[in-house]
C-alpha cells in the first residue's frame, strides 16, 4: 500500500491526539515550535535522547535508537499528516501545513491563561460576597440591587475574557 506523502485537508481532532500521544512526536513538534528555522534530524535525535537519558551524557546506543525510530516511524507519520516537511536528502525538518493545528493542543505552560482564570475566580467570589453581604442590609451595599451586582461582575468577566482572547 503506497504511503500518502502530502495531505490536502486539515487533521481531525482524533488524528491530532494520536500524533501527540507519542512522547517523541510531541517532542518534535515542541522543538520545531521553539526554533524559527529548519532542524537537523540528528539535532532532534540528540535532544530527545538527552531528555530520555538518566545520565549527564547521552549513551550512543540511546541516540542511535532514537534516530532510527525518528527515521522509520515518527518523521514519516508526521510528514504523512503534513505536520512537518522532511527533506530526506538534507536530513532536515520544518513545520508543515498542519503544524499549527497540532501545536495548539500542546500545553506550553501558558501562565497568561492561569492568570485570567484566577482573575475570573476572584471576581466571582467577590460578587458572591457582595451579594451575600447585601442580604444583611449594610447601608452602602444594600443601596445597589443584587441583580445589578451580578450583571456588573458578569460584564467584567466577559470583558476580561474578550480582552484575553484578542491579546
Amino acid at each position: 500500500m503506497p504511503v500518502q506523502t502530502s495531505r490536502s485537508g486539515s487533521l481531525e481532532e482524533s488524528e491530532v491526539f494520536h500524533i501527540l500521544g507519542n512522547d517523541r512526536r510531541r517532542a518534535i513538534v515542541q522543538l520545531l515550535a521553539s526554533r524559527s528555522d529548519r532542524l537537523d534530524v540528528s539535532d532532534v535525535a540528540t535532544e530527545i535522547a538527552a531528555s530520555e537519558s538518566d545520565s549527564a551524557s547521552v549513551p550512543n546506543n540511546l541516540y542511535k535508537s532514537v534516530y532510527v525510530s525518528l527515521q522509520q516511524t515518527h518523521l514519516p507519520q508526521l510528514e504523512e499528516d503534513a505536520v512537518i516537511e522532511y527533506d530526506s536528502d538534507a536530513k532536515t525538518i520544518e513545520p508543515g501545513s498542519n503544524f499549527e493545528s497540532v501545536l495548539q493542543y500542546i500545553d506550553n505552560d501558558d501562565d497568561d491563561s492561569d492568570t485570567v482564570l484566577q482573575l475570573h475566580l476572584g471576581l466571582c467570589v467577590l460578587a458572591l460576597a457582595l451579594i451575600a453581604l447585601e442580604g444583611i442590609d449594610l447601608p452602602i451595599l444594600s443601596s445597589v440591587d443584587p441583580v445589578l451586582w451580578s450583571v456588573l461582575v458578569l460584564l467584567t468577566v466577559a470583558a476580561s475574557s474578550i480582552y484575553s482572547l484578542l491579546s
